[in-house]
């Protein structure tokens, strides 16, 4: 699982494949075809909180055999694997954010919130898919991590002019504070555990980091642009346990 890290991974070269097919070959247009229902398949058990799929769920969901399934992929690692490339890949142009590091910080905050909410809500299934996995498989715990780092450095990058400005050891500890509130570990426990909506998310996301970048004193600034948290903040019985749905 890596975004905004260059990486071969079987996704990509799926979804090229059918660039690469001769005309008129339709034995492999149809299994290239068949190879992606399989991770779409694998996607949505995601979405539906199967965080691990086994092929039998997988071929049983897309209408296939088994055996088909391992046709395509050599076993239940490399399956989850390139789903979950697959997605992350599909929702890459949601990492972007345009003009980063440029306006006042108001401006910026709003952006970035916006931006890294809408990339978790994306990614959010396939994320914790990820995270589950990963104890056991060294190549998507490296994943994992890989994308860890591409977030920070997207964010330090975003706020480099507060985080710049900050003696050594002050930034270091107001960098690492700012990682942990935008990872999304952290929305996740926002929005499952703590049963947040998306907008009382981004409202809370919004305040800690005026709180941590802002010098201005809080009350003589006015309230976040973002949506109003509910006080209490305990989960409605609607969205207590239930995972956000993905873009």
């Amino acid at each position: 699982m890596s975004l905004g890290v260059a990486q071969p991974d079987i996704a990509r070269e799926q979804m090229n494949s059918s660039e690469r097919l001769a005309p008129g070959d339709g034995r492999l247009a149809r299994r290239d075809r068949n190879r992606l229902a399989v991770l779409d398949a694998a996607i949505e058990l995601f979405a539906e909180g199967v965080l691990e799929p086994t092929p039998d769920d997988v071929a049983k969901r897309v209408g296939l055999s088994a055996r088909s399934v391992y046709r395509y992929f050599d076993d239940r690692d490399a399956l989850l694997r390139a789903a979950i490339d697959r997605q992350l890949e599909r929702m890459m142009p949601l990492y972007l954010i345009h003009a980063i590091g440029e306006g006042d910080l108001d401006d910026r905050i709003d952006r970035f919130v916006t931006s890294r909410v809408r990339l978790y809500e994306a990614v959010a299934a396939a994320f914790r898919a990820s995270r589950v996995r990963g104890t056991e498989d060294e190549v998507i715990r490296d994943q994992v991590e890989a994308t860890r780092r591409a977030l920070r450095d997207q964010t330090e990058q975003h706020f480099a002019h507060e985080l710049d400005g900050l003696e050594t050891e002050r930034r270091r500890a107001r960098s690492a504070a700012v990682d942990a509130l935008t990872q999304f570990d952290t929305l996740d426990l926002y929005r499952v555990h703590r049963g947040f909506s998306s907008s009382e998310a981004r409202a809370l996301l919004a305040d800690a980091l005026h709180a941590l970048l802002d010098p201005e004193p809080q009350g003589a600034r006015p309230t976040p642009r973002s949506a109003h948290v509910r006080k209490s903040g305990t989960p409605t019985s609607s969205s207590k346990s239930t995972p956000p749905a993905n873009s």
